[in-house]
């Protein structure tokens, strides 16, 4: 019985890493394709359409257009590095210190606070929503392997066009015909703090009907933004 039992779970351990493989496979394939093609869809999009319809939500899409960052407003790249990652330029995916201040707090519902803009995107496009150390360690990984393979503004392009906006909106482009009724490239410094604004907790913070903390987060997202130089940050670092 106990060989049985044995060969039983050799053949488990045999199969899930043959899945493993396989996806890391996909992975890598996304990674090195998605460095010059568009992201036709995003793991977290699949992941909100499959939970919408099996709540039997069958009217819900998970909206996203495509746009180049020559077809985003600069303040927008802007907005989403002062509310999410002022370091994003210089650091190599990771922000340690923040990461350390944040298990030194042991607050684990701050974790997002110490995720970058890579590892943000790793997340989007490749991984699910949602906390725990098994996605965490997939998303360094994957964040080690788009900051080797893409560059900063790819990163950026990437992340401005799956970021979840809102219930079904995801990109820029999404939330700026949805919000504002005009193009991701039309968006004014207002627009684009309001947007960023509901980045922490988009089904939550409605960039539709802001609340009181959501206008106070816009109006200090608007203050960062002019204290890192405007749109002259995005030339000296080469994300435009």
């Amino acid at each position: 019985m106990s060989k049985h039992k044995g060969k039983g779970l050799q053949r488990i351990k045999a199969i899930l890493a043959r899945l493993f493989l396989m996806l890391a496979g996909v992975w890598i394939a996304g990674i090195l394709l998605f460095a010059f093609l568009p992201v036709p869809f995003s793991a977290v999009m699949a992941e909100r359409l499959l939970s919408a319809w099996f709540s039997g939500q069958f009217d819900y899409v998970a909206h996203s257009d495509w746009v180049g960052m020559d077809k985003i407003s600069p303040w927008m790249a802007l907005a989403v590095i002062a509310s999410e990652d002022q370091k994003f330029p210089q650091h190599w995916g990771f922000d340690v210190a923040a990461i350390e201040s944040v298990l030194d707090k042991n607050e684990g519902e701050r974790m997002r606070g110490a995720s970058t803009l890579s590892q943000q995107t790793a997340k989007n496009v490749f991984l699910w929503d949602g906390r725990s150390w098994l996605r965490k360690g997939l998303e360094a990984g994957l964040t080690v392997g788009i900051e080797t393979v893409w560059t900063k503004r790819r990163i950026l392009t990437v992340y401005l066009n799956v970021a979840e906006f809102g219930e079904g909106v995801f990109g820029v482009e999404a939330a700026a015909q949805r919000y504002f009724h005009k193009p991701a490239s039309k968006l004014t410094i207002a627009d684009a703090a309001l947007l960023a604004a509901v980045l922490p907790n988009p089904l939550r913070f409605r960039a539709g009907a802001p609340s009181g903390y959501v206008r106070q987060r816009q109006q200090w997202i608007m203050r960062q933004m002019r204290q890192l130089g405007g749109e002259g940050f995005l030339q000296r670092n080469k994300l435009r």
